[in-house]
Parts: structure tokens; sequence; C-alpha cells
């Protein structure tokens, strides 16, 4: 007869307990297969439970295949007991004193608006109520189209339809979404140097990518050959922060145009500029629908909201309709109706100014560390008064390698301008410094690199 000590824990019911008190029986080879178990009635009154508690273990266990029954002559344990589950590796402890550094790698942003996002949340969820569970369009609820054909009207003076708006889950989910539209039978160009990542989205989505070489105006169209598409940031260019020059954008349309391809214009973090109004986008130029503009909220707002859109050419996004209009929407409505309102209520205009008068002091802040530091003569700061990050050309005879070891050893992360290369580095001795994700308080360890 089976024998346990069953107590009424909190939230476990005593058939619940039986239940386990079995199954670990059987996982343990103590009650091996074939073993007849007592009956309903007797295991009752041998635990002193009703039999209702037994049948209702019984009933646990039969249905997940530990046990059998046969009519008229009990319950048995089952041949193909279902194998024990492995106990999880534990956690690594967290390290109580992490270690401290200075990072000019990293990217994050440095506030945001948590009150008012909350305040609109609330307001979202009490005005939409159940809609807010129903499908959306698939390129995104209109309202979040509209509001952001009017925020690019007034800060870019681009005159957009809310319905050429696709909405998606990020940059990486646009990019791969593009490579469906346009098809990986053409040759996919990138700028070189540039960002590494689109990079590998492009490569690996399927396409032959190659690097498309930059002079001091933005991409040397000439360079470009049979690529069928560009995907550049003309308004500023990570890493180096160049800006294309007016009359290099005009020969990048032409090249488009005459090649039957179309450019890519990734305005990633075009709302920081600090001196002067944003470049005008190259999308207003484009008079023969080849160029498609991509943005995200990811640097203006914050990463982890992964809201990113394009503005396709009408006869792209008809094509966009046709073949692959079967997607849906990535972006929940709930975030989508709150950024709405965000946008629609100035609430994002506000923002942004607040974030420039940040980043522009700890931008000066930055500089003023570098400059006051014992290596100082060493360094030209180049930096074009926009964006997130700028260079610093180090006079050194040390390689990039030996560079960087140097600001390690010191407990700061930086990269060299060559790392930003695909193929062989032909900038050497240029740090690129981001600084909207940098700890101020470490800015000190500058001082202690030894160049």
């Amino acid at each position: 007869m089976l024998t346990y000590e069953l107590r009424k824990a909190p939230g476990v019911p005593l058939y619940e307990a039986l239940y386990r008190h079995v199954r670990e029986d059987i996982l343990s080879g103590r009650l091996p297969a074939g073993t007849r178990l007592p009956s309903k009635r007797a295991l009752a009154e041998n635990l002193k439970v009703s039999k209702i508690t037994v049948e209702t273990a019984y009933g646990q266990l039969l249905s997940e295949g530990y046990i059998r029954s046969e009519e008229k002559v009990g319950y048995f344990v089952e041949a193909a007991v279902p194998p024990a589950p492995k106990p999880l590796p534990p956690m690594a402890p967290e390290r109580e004193t992490p270690e401290r550094f200075l990072d000019l790698t990293a990217n994050g942003p440095a506030a945001f608006p948590f009150s008012v996002w909350s305040r609109l949340q609330r307001e979202v969820m009490l005005e939409r109520g159940d809609s807010l569970l129903r499908p959306l369009d698939n390129q995104g609820c209109r309202e979040l189209r509209r509001a952001i054909a009017g925020h690019l009207a007034d800060f870019r003076g681009m005159a957009i339809d809310p319905d050429n708006i696709l909405i998606g889950a990020g940059t990486d989910f646009l990019c791969n979404l593009l490579i469906q539209l346009l098809g990986r039978d053409r040759r996919w160009a990138v700028e070189e140097p540039g960002y590494g990542k689109i990079r590998r989205i492009y490569a690996a989505g399927g396409v032959e990518c190659v690097g498309a070489p930059m002079d001091d105006q933005g991409v040397i169209p000439e360079t470009l050959g049979d690529a069928g598409v560009l995907h550049i940031s003309p308004s500023h260019h990570f890493p180096t922060g160049l800006v294309t020059s007016a009359a290099r954008r005009l020969e990048l349309l032409k090249w488009a145009e005459s090649a039957g391809s179309y450019l890519i214009e990734d305005d990633y973090d075009s709302e920081f500029r600090f001196r002067a109004r944003p470049i005008s986008a190259l999308q207003t130029m484009d008079r023969q629908g080849r160029v498609i503009y991509m943005n995200t909220f990811s640097k203006s707002l914050a990463p982890s909201i992964r809201i990113g859109y394009m503005v396709l050419p009408p006869e792209l996004m008809a094509l966009y309709r046709q073949k692959l209009g079967f997607y849906s929407c990535t972006v929940p409505a709930f975030e989508q109706y709150t950024l709405a309102r965000f946008l629609e209520e100035d609430c994002f205009e506000k923002h942004i100014n607040r974030m420039r008068k940040f980043y522009r002091a700890r931008r000066n802040r930055v500089a003023d560390a570098l400059e006051s530091c014992g290596y100082a003569g060493k360094l030209t700061l180049l930096e074009r008064d926009a964006g997130l990050h700028f260079l610093v050309k180090v006079d050194t005879a040390l390689s990039d390698e030996a560079l960087m070891a140097r600001f390690r050893e010191a407990g700061v992360r930086v990269r060299t301008l060559g790392s930003f290369y695909h193929s062989a580095a032909a900038a050497e001795h240029f740090l690129v410094v981001n600084y909207s994700g940098l700890d101020e308080n470490e800015l000190y360890r500058l001082n202690q690199v030894r160049l």
C-alpha cells in the first residue's frame, strides 16, 4: 500500500500533492512498470482523504501517460514513462562589483519621457478599449502613418502620402522586407566604410552585397557598376559624419534613374543636428520614384520601442501590396496609437528639443575632456555638429590595434574608423567616439591613457 504524508500546502490542493508523490515514485523507479496501484477507495481510506481526491490525482496521471487503466481490473504503472525533465543549469551569480569603464562605443537613450508616455498610454487604453485587440492594417495603423507624414512635412519638408508609409519593427525587419520586394537577383551596395550590421543583414538575406567607396562628397557613382540597390545615409554618414553634397546627391539620383536602381535613404539620426536645421532629405529631390526613405525611433526615443518606418514610391507600394500584402504588421497596436498621439500633440518635438540640449552639453563635456587630457596635443577633433558621434584624429605611430589596446588598459572602450571597413582599412589613427551611452563619471579615465 502507498503511504504518503499529504499536507495542505498554500496554493497546492491535496490531489496535486498526491499526483506529485506518485509521479515521483514512477520516475525514480520505486514503482516499476506494471506495478498495480491501490484502488481509489483503498488508497483514500489509507491516506484519510476523500475518494474524489484520489480519483482526480489518478485522472491526471492517466492523462499524462504515467499509468494505464484496465476495466474491472485496476490501475497499473505504464511501461513507457516520459523521461524526467532535466534540471536547468544554475544561473551565473551576478557580479557584486561590476567592472567600471568608459564606453565610447555604446549608444543608448539618455532619457525617456516616461510621465508623458504613460499618460498617453492610459488615454489610448481608455478610449480605444477592445479595439486595441483587433488586427491592424498590414502597413500599420492609419493614425500613426498620418502622424508620421505630418512630422516629415514639418521637420524634413517632405510631402508624403500616408498610404505610402509602411510601419515595421525596426530597420532590421524593414531591410528584410526590401530584400523580398526588390529581389535577390540584384547586387546590393552599402557604404564603405559603413555600419557593419547593414551589410550583415543583407548578406543573411541571401543577396550579393558589395562595398560602395566614398570620397569627401559621398558615395562615388562611378564605383557602383551594375548595383541594383544602394543603401546610404546622406544626411549624416556613420561613422565618418560626412554629409553628402547636393551635387553628389544629384549624381546618385541620375545613376539610379539611368540604371533602373533604387536608393535606400537611411535617415537614422537626422533629428540630432545642433546648430542648423536638418539637411534636406534626398527623397525631396527624387522625381522618378527611385528613393526609398527609411527611419526609426530607436535613436530619438529608445531602441526597445522597436518602431521603424519606410516611405515607398507609389509604384513600389503597389508592388508591395501585390507581392507581400499578406504580411501582418509587426508592431503592436498599443504602441502605435500611443506614438501617434505623442507625435500629434507635439510631445515628440518637445522631447527632441530637450535631447538636443542634453546631447550638445554632453558632447561639449566629452570634447573638453579630450582637449584637456595629457595627450591633447596629439588629438584633432573632427565634428559636424550633428549626430551622436564624432571622429578624433590621433597623431601616433601606433597601429590601430595597439592604439585601442592603450585605451583598454586605462578602462576606455573605443573603436577605430578602420574597423568599419569591410575591406582593408583605408584610414588609420581615427577614433570613432560615441557619446550617447557613456557614463560621464568615467570621463576621468581619458586622462589615464598613455600615448
